[in-house]
């Protein structure tokens, strides 16, 4: 992939840990730090964009989901989290 040289600013604190990154050796500059950074958002927003089109033919089919009914699923997912996390700690 072709590469281009470009100014930006970044927080310091972010800075750092990019520098930190390299001194460690988990990445090999922190061009490459920002990029896979960069690649991790384009990624993010790509898989957002289909989920927020799921839902919309979702709902165009089934009518909008109610906030209690996202309630009530968030409430079931914590229910099996806790579920995992038990017998997670019963096996090992």
């Amino acid at each position: 992939m072709q590469k281009q040289r470009v100014t930006v600013t970044v927080d310091e604190e972010l800075l750092q840990e990019a520098s930190t990154a390299v001194s460690e050796g988990r990445s090999r500059s922190v061009s490459e730090w920002i990029g896979e950074a960069m690649a991790q958002r384009r990624d993010r927003d790509q898989r957002l964009a289909v989920l927020r089109r799921l839902v919309s033919e979702y709902e165009a089919e089934h009518g909008v989901i109610s906030d209690d009914e996202i309630e009530e699923q968030a409430q079931r997912d914590r229910d099996a989290a806790a579920s995992l996390r038990i017998a997670a700690r019963r096996a090992g």
